[in-house]
């Protein structure tokens, strides 16, 4: 039976980090689900049709890690028929054998409420403004107002809205490393793992 682990969370919470160190640990696959709606964005027109049209060759276009590109995801996330479209690629990815990482905003509510583990990763505002800040060059503050816009739109949106499921384990990241919090999700991994083995 598959395996699916479901992480969700803001932006630069630490999900995309834990959830490739979590795929290398286990050999799983992983799919990063924003960046199906950067490339939605990033491909422009009517972004139905584009969802629509996704192929997988359109996640490897460059320029999806930018912040313009976050902010154009998370206009198209909130239009119903964009997020309709994608549903199914990410339900199929889901549900390969052994199993499957699949980190976003609403995994572990709307794409797979069935998860054998979910994780709602978070972080103090700040700490997630400095990150984002290193990691693209930027200023703080613009980072920090940013992503407070972006996470009131993402929380505020009638369809799929950014919320913990009501049994996630919530990962707080704010004074963790990068190792500490792999190690803690890791942990919450195996121990599932087992009780299934039982």
């Amino acid at each position: 039976m598959p395996f699916t682990i479901a992480i969700d969370g803001p932006a630069a919470s630490g999900k995309g980090t834990i959830a490739r160190a979590l795929a290398q640990e286990f050999g799983f696959p992983h799919l990063d689900t924003g960046l199906l709606y950067r490339a939605v964005g990033a491909i422009g027109g009517d972004p139905t049709t584009a969802a629509r049209g996704l192929d997988p060759e359109d996640l490897l276009r460059p320029g999806l890690r930018s912040a313009e590109a976050g902010q154009a995801a998370s206009r198209v996330a909130a239009i119903p028929e964009v997020r309709a479209a994608l549903i199914d690629f990410q339900r199929r990815f889901s549900r390969q054998e052994p199993g499957a990482i699949l980190d976003g905003r609403d995994i572990g509510t709307v794409i797979c409420p069935g998860a054998e583990v979910k994780l709602y990763v978070i972080a103090a505002d700040e700490t997630r403004a400095a990150r984002r800040a290193a990691e693209l060059g930027a200023d703080p503050a613009v980072m920090l107002a940013e992503l407070r816009e972006r996470d009131a739109r993402d929380a505020a949106r009638d369809t799929a809205p950014l919320r913990a499921a009501p049994d996630a384990v919530i990962l707080d990241t704010t004074a963790m490393s990068i190792d500490e919090a792999v190690a803690a999700a890791a942990a919450l991994v195996r121990k599932r793992l087992e009780r299934l083995a039982i």
